[in-house]
């Protein structure tokens, strides 16, 4: 990887009453306190990574620790006697959420809270939710051994399966239906089974639950998981909002008969139908400008005989953008286009909205800020970017002010064995994450 030797930092205003001072006053005191050498242990959190990495350790050189396996259960001890070694005061809430804690100096405050996940895909990486997880707890830990003290009690947080819905940073932020806990996750539990397979309580999750003004901010560190940081050569991304994503379930019907005697000018097939439809939706996001995506990620065929013509298509359409309306101009133009085809070709298409659907989730401002002061401070390069991957903080926005840091990925490579991010990348980002939970701890006043 090229060494990155120039600034791309975004230029934010820090917004609100309860912030202190003006942009240029932020940068500032940022940068004349990373000017007085804090900094973390770079070997160390890369050691803790190395060392995560042996829980679910698969053949392929990534891990599968899927959330609720014992893999996940002995990582998440591991991680548990990291936290206690910072001196850090741990325990699992009712939702199976780990939380280390340290107190402030001023009381009444409401904590900042960082963190992120450990559970990972089938055979997934040693990066994804990792690198932010264990890079709170060096956070913590440098700050003890510096003997500084935050004015705002510190909580670092590990939410349980991130991977498979996100569901212990939901139980935390919002009511769990009876439906969704008995959800089967990839480990083959339940997700009530599985709560309590971590010492979680599901009949107790409401004593898990903040609400709005409960926290003072969340930051949240993570690899991109996608190419844009390592191909323009830059340090950091600044997150600008978690995209919103709306899914469609589509049924193509057309008329199944026998291949070897239809004429093809006779044909109703849903498959010709249903391929052109993928072409359309790649057309549609490409021509369409911005940074929306759109994809058919699943396809099946029925009746699926060698000799018969389909007569029906079940695909899936998923879009992704910050911007919610601009996902309902796509969706309509697309569904036009899929009339158009199915009138073509004599069939018809049916869209059934999904229950997966997201909204956008925003970074607050004066946290966008922060995160540029600090990296502009320590010298690093940055870029305001969106996220189109999930992530806890979509969650933590719907209570407080959300900040996310991003890292790159080489390659643009996740949810793979293959998924990597540099030592000095990694040392970067928790560098990161440490001065802008100091410049948070120091500009909100009130809360």
């Amino acid at each position: 990887m090229k060494r990155r030797t120039f600034f791309r930092s975004a230029t934010l205003a820090a917004g609100g009453a309860v912030v202190a001072g003006t942009a240029g006053e932020l940068v500032a005191t940022t940068r004349a306190q990373a000017q007085t050498g804090l900094r973390i242990n770079g070997a160390r959190i890369n050691a803790h990574l190395a060392e995560l990495s042996k829980f679910g350790r698969n053949p392929q050189g990534g891990v599968s620790r899927v959330a609720y396996s014992d893999a996940d259960r002995d990582g998440r001890a591991y991680l548990m006697q990291l936290m206690r070694d910072a001196t850090l005061a741990v325990s699992v809430d009712t939702a199976g959420n780990i939380w280390g804690k340290r107190p402030g100096s001023q009381a009444g405050l409401k904590p900042i809270v960082f963190g992120s996940h450990i559970d990972s895909v089938p055979e997934g990486g040693n990066y994804d939710g990792d690198v932010g997880t264990l890079g709170a707890v060096e956070v913590a830990q440098t700050l003890i051994e510096q003997g500084v003290t935050t004015r705002h009690p510190l909580d670092i947080v590990c939410w349980q399966n991130e991977e498979g819905g996100l569901y212990g940073s939901h139980a935390a932020t919002d009511a769990v239906t009876a439906q969704e806990l008995a959800g089967v996750s990839v480990s083959g539990k339940t997700i009530r089974d599985g709560i309590r397979f971590l010492g979680g309580d599901p009949t107790r999750l409401e004593e898990s639950r903040r609400r709005t003004g409960d926290v003072t901010c969340y930051f949240e560190l993570h690899i991109e998981q996608g190419g844009i940081l390592d191909k323009e050569h830059l340090d950091i991304g600044i997150v600008e909002g978690i995209v919103a994503i709306t899914r469609f379930d589509v049924t193509v019907a057309g008329l199944a008969n026998h291949a070897g005697t239809t004429a093809m000018g006779d044909r109703h097939d849903a498959l010709l139908s249903a391929s052109r439809f993928v072409e359309a939706v790649n057309r549609i996001a490409t021509a369409t400008p911005g940074r929306q995506v759109a994809t058919v990620g699943r396809i099946q065929a029925f009746p699926g005989a060698v000799n018969v013509i389909p007569g029906r298509v079940e695909c899936t359409l998923e879009m992704r953008d910050l911007d919610a309306e601009k996902i309902k101009r796509l969706g309509a133009e697309i569904r036009a286009e899929a009339e158009r085809i199915g009138k073509q070709n004599g069939t018809t298409f049916t869209f059934r909205g999904s229950s997966t659907d997201h909204v956008a989730s925003l970074s607050d401002p004066a946290m966008r800020a922060h995160v540029a002061a600090a990296s502009k401070a320590l010298g690093l390069s940055t870029k305001l970017m969106p996220s189109g991957a999930g992530h806890d903080a979509q969650n933590m926005a719907r209570i407080g002010p959300m900040g996310m840091i991003f890292i790159p990925s080489v390659g643009g490579i996740s949810h793979s064995p293959k998924e990597f991010s540099t030592p000095k990348d990694i040392e970067n980002g928790v560098n990161v994450l440490l001065h802008s939970v100091l410049a948070a701890d120091r500009a909100y006043k009130e809360r």
